[in-house]
């Protein structure tokens, strides 16, 4: 009895699965007809829905390969995997939500600084700030290089600052029209003013007295920059390069050579000196030393990115209101939060 049951049962699936057969085959027959039949003469032209179409019908009964007349096998089977991948990428888009864009930008900002510094070197700058990113997320958001890194100009250039110092002078009329001499050295790492002086004689002695005074000990630079002013004369030489001083003269009447100290010297004039008649040498001493102090401590450089030559803190909001505190016989203010 069992074996009449199953043999019933294997008749019945072998003739609907028959007629399935018929059924798809027909389907696919029908199909290409209708495709010949929509288009001009030539070269039928498939659309999406026909590639479709045949994948699902190859997806079902991969013998339908048998029926095609209008493309090769090959290319339903290429359909099909394209299907498959642009599947599975539909399916990835719920996958590992993304960093921040906060983060993103720390990474890229990161990396573009830092032409030196791979994943592994980002990834633990990232830990030691509180940010908690796999390496393999710093890696996507890394900026991508052409060949082996290398730093730009501007890099070069900051890392050879730190040795460089420039010196000059510019002369300023009294109110009884004396002449007097400033003297001005700048250091080029933080465009810090080290020394300034102020004489109605610049020889060579007082000249090399200032450099010895603004370098004490093991503090000299490596470079000193300056024009062909005739009063660094063989005293002013001899000093420097006993102090292991290496003098880079400028080109005749080409200032801009000395940009950083000329910009100096034009600050001083623009912001103090142009407003303030000067009585005497000493009243030029004291002007200066004001102006000096609120240039390292208050006045804000654009190359320092918006910091002070002595880096000033920042004072968040909520330690109390703002105040203003004079400064070069109020010419200019500093602005602090006054605690409460």
């Amino acid at each position: 009895m069992l074996k009449l049951v199953r043999s019933i049962v294997s008749r019945l699936v072998c003739r609907f699965r028959s007629r399935a057969v018929v059924e798809l085959e027909n389907l696919a027959l029908r199909h290409q007809l209708h495709v010949l039949r929509r288009q001009r003469p030539g070269r039928p032209r498939l659309f999406a829905i026909d590639r479709l179409l045949w994948v699902l019908l190859y997806r079902l009964w991969p013998r339908c390969l048998e029926m095609m007349v209008l493309v090769k096998p090959a290319t339903v089977i290429q359909w099909h995997r394209q299907g498959f991948r642009l599947f599975w990428r539909w399916r990835s888009r719920s996958g590992r939500p993304s960093a921040d864009r906060e983060i993103r930008n720390l990474i890229r900002q990161m990396s573009s600084a830092n032409p030196l510094w791979g994943a592994p070197r980002i990834h633990g700058e990232l830990l030691k700030l509180g940010i908690e990113v796999s390496q393999a997320t710093v890696a996507k958001y890394m900026v991508r290089r052409r060949g082996t890194p290398s730093q730009n100009w501007r890099t070069f250039l900051r890392n050879h600052a730190e040795g460089i110092a420039a010196i000059d002078m510019f002369v300023l009329a009294s109110a009884s029209f004396r002449l007097l001499y400033v003297m001005v050295i700048l250091a080029h790492d933080r465009r810090n003013i080290v020394r300034t002086a102020v004489t109605e004689h610049p020889t060579a002695a007082w000249l090399s007295r200032q450099v010895t005074e603004a370098f004490p000990w093991n503090t000299a630079p490596r470079y000193l920059l300056r024009d062909r002013d005739a009063s660094y004369g063989s005293d002013f030489r001899s000093r420097v390069e006993a102090m292991g001083i290496a003098e880079v003269i400028t080109a005749p009447r080409f200032p801009w050579q000395n940009a950083y100290v000329e910009r100096v010297i034009g600050s001083i004039r623009r912001e103090c000196l142009d407003h303030i008649v000067i009585f005497n040498e000493r009243h030029l001493r004291r002007v200066l030393s004001s102006y000096v102090d609120y240039y390292q401590r208050t006045l804000t450089h654009l190359s320092l990115e918006k910091d002070c030559p002595d880096p000033r803190p920042i004072m968040p909001r909520r330690i109390g209101k703002v105040i203003a505190i004079s400064q070069v016989g109020g010419l200019h203010h500093r602005y602090e939060r006054l605690a409460a």
